[in-house]
């Protein structure tokens, strides 16, 4: 399973990606598919309670590709990671099936509370380069966020959010 997954998000990086000739071209020379190697083992270490291990991994997977998942971090299916550099995802951070990111963008938490902290992206999110997405919020279905746009609130399905003050146009 663990492999049939990881061959999902490179064909969709592949099929997403109109720089991409192949899939295999994603397999070897896409950090953005990489990371999500990284981030899955780190992961199933980090649930059976393998925390120094687990953020070992992570450690190495954001050495060398530039991109920050917390091994707590929950990934649906088939995200695509374009142009990763300076991606950071959070711990308690929540990410549906096919979504895109793209580089510098930050899921961050607020405040130091333990539980909750870090943004729920629903299905189908498109987060725009340098957008930062902040606090325990929920970003629903078939949204697009541009760039460099910050959000602090929830936004419903199907919008699209720019600005800095994350402004919602229907």
């Amino acid at each position: 399973m663990f492999v049939k997954n990881l061959y999902e998000d490179a064909k969709n990086i592949a099929i997403k990606d109109p720089a991409a000739t192949s899939v295999f071209h994603v397999i070897f020379l896409y950090p953005g598919f990489h990371i999500l190697i990284f981030h899955r083992i780190a992961h199933f270490l980090y649930n059976i309670k393998l925390f120094f291990i687990a953020r070992l991994i992570s450690q190495i997977g954001r050495f060398l590709t530039g991109i920050e998942i917390h091994p707590g971090a929950q990934i649906g299916r088939r995200l695509f990671i374009d142009h990763g550099m300076g991606v950071v995802i959070g711990e308690t951070a929540e990410i549906g099936n096919d979504c895109t990111i793209y580089h510098g963008v930050t899921l961050g938490g607020t405040g130091k509370d333990k539980k909750k902290r870090h943004p729920t992206l629903k299905n189908n999110v498109i987060v725009g380069c340098g957008a930062k997405i902040l606090g325990n919020i929920i970003i629903g279905n078939n949204v697009k966020i541009g760039a460099n746009t910050v959000v602090l609130n929830d936004i419903p399905d199907n919008c699209t959010v720019v600005g800095i003050k994350g402004t919602i146009l229907k």
